[in-house]
């Protein structure tokens, strides 16, 4: 679990962050939503640490991350897995050794068990045969599963996701979706995902935080969002066209 208590974030005398308190729950898909510049990209960074917060507190599970020095920061930052918007993969390394590489910077595992490790990841993933292809021979979609299961490869305690499904098409975003969602729940790992997309909130959103302007809006669930009376979370949903027919049709129902 992961809890953050009456964050402040400011650049420039800027207030980007304003009082934001929200639990993260363990093997669920944690959702932070809300359009660009919205400040939920510098939330999830101030939660991983690559921003000092101005105000407030974030622990993971009972511990006081925002009053940790660099050495205990470091400990607890091998507890993490990370899945960059652009997937983040070395062009020069084979998807193997994409996935091996924290194993090789932080475990003292033999070699055999590192392949072990690797070999169990790829497949959790769907990718059985591609560990001496390189990203530049694989989809986009192929290459965000080799992202996942090097997230995932030190077995990690929490998953950060930053927009995983950005540049896919529907269908593959869809697979990444599940394969997010199925790996939290197996593995129990607490996962925040950054997303603007309606179809990630719909599919695998347990539990969602709204941000706007810097302030939260709205908290729930995927079938809690839709009915939702907040005017500013209405907004951002029914932005897309084919929750605008939802949305309709909703009126109409209430007409009759």
């Amino acid at each position: 679990m992961i809890r953050i208590k009456s964050i402040y974030k400011s650049f420039e005398h800027k207030e980007v962050l304003k009082n934001i308190s929200k639990e993260f729950n363990k093997g669920e898909t944690n959702l932070i939503i809300g359009r660009s510049g919205s400040g939920k990209t510098v939330l999830i960074k101030s939660i991983v640490g690559l921003l000092e917060v101005d105000g407030g507190h974030i622990f993971y599970d009972d511990r006081d991350f925002t009053s940790m020095n660099q050495k205990l920061r470091k400990k607890l930052r091998q507890e993490m897995g990370m899945v960059f918007q652009g997937g983040a993969l070395f062009d020069s390394l084979t998807v193997e050794e994409n996935v091996r590489f924290p194993l090789d910077m932080f475990s003292s595992l033999s070699p055999v068990e590192k392949q072990k490790q690797v070999d169990f990841c790829l497949d959790r993933v769907n990718l059985v045969d591609a560990n001496k292809l390189y990203p530049s021979e694989i989809s986009g979609g192929m290459q965000k599963r080799v992202a996942i299961a090097r997230a995932i490869v030190m077995n990690p305690k929490y998953l950060f996701c930053d927009e995983p499904n950005s540049g896919l098409d529907p269908e593959t975003a869809m697979v990444i979706d599940g394969l997010v969602h199925q790996i939290t729940v197996d593995l129990q790992i607490t996962t925040i995902i950054n997303t603007h997309d309606m179809n990630s909130v719909m599919e695998i959103g347990d539990n969602i935080l709204f941000i706007s302007e810097g302030e939260m809006c709205w908290e729930g669930n995927r079938k809690e969002i839709l009915h939702s009376d907040n005017q500013k979370l209405q907004e951002f949903v029914f932005a897309n066209k084919q929750y605008q027919r939802i949305r309709d049709e909703k009126i109409e129902g209430g007409k009759s």
